[in-house]
Order: C-alpha cells, then structure tokens, then sequence
C-alpha cells in the first residue's frame, strides 16, 4: 500500500506539524508512504514539494491570489477564511507519485482548487483540521450554523446577500465533490458532529481518530531542570499560553486568559505566579496583565516546546473553538496538567478534575479558579501530572493512530462499505 499525504506544509503550523508527525508514524509501521506540500521547511527526502525557482515563486502568490475574492468584502472579520479558487497541477502530480490512496489534509492557501478533488482519481481519506471542508469558507464557524444548509448571508463576511462569497464557495464544493470516493476522518468528537450536520458531509462515513504525538519527544522533564536550561525562575508558578500569533488571534482567547489573570489576582494567586506567553513577542505597547509576564516568541523545534511544557506548572488553553489541539497534547504528554474552557475536543484530552480542569465555555472567573486550583496543593498537582502522561500514553501515542489509519486505508481499499455519518 503506497500512502500520499497532502498538506499546505510539513511544519508550519498545528495542522501541518499533525499531519508531518502521522507521515512519520507510517514510516515507523514501515508503509510506502510520501508528503506532497506547498512549502517545505524540513529537509525530509520523503516530503515532495516544488523545486525550481520559477514554481516556488508561483507558490508564494497563491495564497496573495486565493485571497483576492475577499477584498469584495472590506468589513469582514480578520478570521481565516479560503476560497480555493486558483487552479493548480496536483492532480498531474498525484498521477505521477503513484499512490494507492491519498490522505487529505490542511489543504488551503491556495494550495487545493476545489474542483481538482474531482480529478485525483484515488480513493481519499480527508482529516479535518478544522470546518474548513463543510463550510462555505470560514475554517470556524464561531456562532454560525449556516453550514447545515447552503451558506450564505455570512456573517464573518458581514454578508447580508444570500448569493455572497460563502454560497458561491458552497455551491462549488457540492457540485465538484458528490461523487467523490470520500472517507472523512476528525481528530475529535465534537468536529465530527459537526461534519455530520453539514449539509456536504451529511451520509459520508466519519471516523474518529486522534492526533497522535512522539511520546519519546514530549515526555516529563524535571521541572528544575528544564527551568535551569531556559533560564526561568525556580521560585515561581509558571502559567503557560501559547499558540500561533498568540495574542492577536482572538479565537486562542487571550481577552478571556486577561480576564482571567485579573480574577486570580483577587485569589492572591498572581503574587506567586508568572506568565509565560509562546507564539508572540514582546509588545511595543505594554501590556498589564497583573502578573509578570515573559514573551519566549515563536518556538517551532520539539525539544524548546518540551522543556518549555515541562518547565510550566500549568497550560492554559482559553480558546473559545478548538478541534483537537495539539498545544494542550504536548502539555499533557509533557505532565503539565491543563485548564481549559469545556468547548470543541477539549474533553477528548482533558477529563475534568483528573488531569486538569475545564470550565464552563468563556467563564473567566471559573478559568481563573481552574487555574488556582491546580496550583494550590501540591499533592493534587503531582496526581494530576501523573494522570495527564498516562492519559497520553493510554490514547496519544503516535504508533496507535497510525495503526488506526493504516486499518482504515485497508478497509477503504477493499471496498469495505464503512457506516455513514446519517
């Protein structure tokens, strides 16, 4: 069996890092296995990507090109939101890699036209890192549920037209893809309710399969000691936040994590209590968070986000829609207990009071407490380490979701009918 992934990249981002590491645990299961990218940043011979100078300057305009449509739209909210409009020459080079079957991933940027999904001629395994493939172009839908239906009218596009941008990209999706051999895989339960009330998806076989993570990269590190290596204070609780543009992104929530900090202020927590902040850098106009706050900027090798887990007291994922992110994994792979709002896969890695805390959905005095909580006995502290690890070792290891896609794989070549999502 000979395995194709797509992916926009191999590492640049939470999508692309999920999708390199399940590449990597199929060649541990020693399958036939490749990574076709738009941009390559590793140096791994088994991730095709363009090569001449000519093709990577065409990829750079892509997602410049795939953004054109939205300038009709000046007042839209600054969220991602893709229309896959510009042709590309995948499905030409699918035909030449060969494989058996291909297995969709993050596909946007203009990396994937719609219509080419049509052209691929191999059964397809589609892992949805977000709502991107059902919706009319948004890749979270916040309070929307248009995309049970047709789209349109959207309001991250502040589209009061019926027939707007996100009907047009809808439409094109049902008539490009209703004879698609699809199989549609979700890293948690709550992205997969939500592929099957959509009006695209609706019928389709959806499967459940988690990230998986190197367990031998993100494990526990004493806490001193990893403390020592980043120079961080050893007489200090250490709150951790990071994500991709960390504080600019609203759907992370840093407004609801300032809130928060705010409330655990009047806890008389924040006295002992520093901030650690990846995925940003310090900002030009200081921000007063109510406890002293350090910018490690963008972290994007394995062994630096480790340490850093390993060298926090607690993770904090204020998030307001998340699929199965993979932060709160490698805290958790790492013994950091987490704390979270009770929204989208959360509660596929967190189990509440066990090894961490979840709190009602953008109640930031419970957040606040969630995050005392844990820091206040050191007793239940170690539990809730101890039971984080196991948590990730019982259903994160990188070896059983490969092994559950390579069943997968098996079963979708063999023409084995899976049940569908109705």
């Amino acid at each position: 069996m000979k395995v194709l992934l797509l992916s926009s990249s191999d590492f640049i981002g939470g999508a692309a890092r999920a999708a390199y590491r399940l590449h990597k645990g199929f060649e541990q299961l020693k399958i036939d296995t490749q990574m076709l990218v738009q941009v390559k940043s590793s140096d791994d011979a088994s991730v095709v990507a363009p090569q001449t100078n000519l093709k990577k300057s065409a990829v750079a305009l892509r997602p410049s090109l795939d953004y054109l449509p939205l300038r009709l739209y000046p007042q839209r909210d600054r969220t991602n939101f893709s229309t896959q409009w510009v042709p590309d020459s995948i499905a030409s080079r699918i035909k030449q890699l060969a494989p058996d079957i291909v297995n969709l991933h993050w596909v946007c940027d203009g990396f994937l036209q719609i219509e080419t999904l049509a052209k691929l001629d191999r059964p397809i395994v589609w892992t949805l890192h977000d709502m991107w493939a059902f919706t009319g172009g948004c890749h979270y839908s916040q309070d929307c549920d248009r995309y049970t239906a047709s789209c349109g009218n959207c309001p991250q596009l502040h589209s009061d037209q019926t027939c707007d941008l996100s009907r047009w990209i809808w439409s094109r999706k049902t008539k490009a893809w209703k004879n698609l051999n699809l199989t549609i895989v979700t890293p948690s339960h709550w992205l997969a309710k939500c592929a099957r009330t959509s009006s695209l998806f609706q019928g389709l076989p959806i499967e459940v399969i988690p990230h998986g993570i190197d367990l031998e990269q993100y494990k526990p590190i004493d806490r001193k000691l990893a403390r020592s290596i980043l120079n961080l204070p050893q007489d200090k609780q250490l709150i951790l936040f990071t994500a991709v543009q960390a504080t600019s992104d609203r759907r992370k929530g840093f407004h609801l994590l300032r809130a928060a900090l705010e409330h655990l202020n009047q806890l008389d927590r924040a006295a002992k209590a520093e901030l650690l902040v990846v995925g940003a850098f310090q900002p030009s106009d200081s921000i007063e968070l109510g406890l002293q706050t350090r910018y490690l900027g963008r972290l994007n090798d394995d062994v630096s986000l480790a340490l850093t887990y390993a060298a926090a007291d607690v993770f904090v994922a204020p998030s307001t829609q998340d699929n199965l992110p993979n932060t709160v994994m490698e805290a958790i792979a790492c013994g950091t207990p987490c704390v979270a709002f009770n929204i989208g896969g959360m509660a596929d890695l967190i189990d509440h009071q066990c090894n961490g805390y979840l709190a009602q959905p953008f109640q930031t005095e419970e957040l606040a407490h969630g995050i005392a909580w844990i820091l206040a006995d050191p007793e239940r502290h170690r539990r809730l380490a101890e039971a984080a690890r196991q948590k990730a070792e019982q259903e994160f290891a990188l070896e059983k979701q490969a092994t559950r896609y390579v069943t997968l794989f098996q079963q979708v070549l063999a023409g084995i009918r899976l049940p569908s999502s109705t």
